[in-house]
């Protein structure tokens, strides 16, 4: 099963690791860290088209790729609890 990010792209479930609210946990130093350190790795892929709300940390085969989306925390989670592509 694949989890829709928003602006056509898709993420296979089993490669979600995380998905978090960019407002709330943006306030935490280590969370800004880790995402500057992402974004000079290019492990960052902006899905948003605006303001993110949301980012979606996965791996697949050993890498691990961060995803910007526009849609909230609660609209992905109901996305990958109810198996909506």
């Amino acid at each position: 099963m694949y989890l829709h990010l928003g602006q056509d792209t898709v993420v296979p479930k089993s490669a979600v690791i995380g998905i978090f609210d960019a407002d709330n946990t943006t306030q935490s130093y280590i969370t800004r860290e880790f995402l500057s350190r992402a974004e000079k790795s290019g492990g960052i892929v902006d899905v948003s088209g605006d303001i993110p709300k949301s980012f979606v940390v996965c791996e697949d085969c050993g890498t691990v790729t961060v995803y910007l989306s526009q849609l909230n925390t609660s609209t992905l989670l109901k996305r990958n609890e109810s198996g909506w592509i």
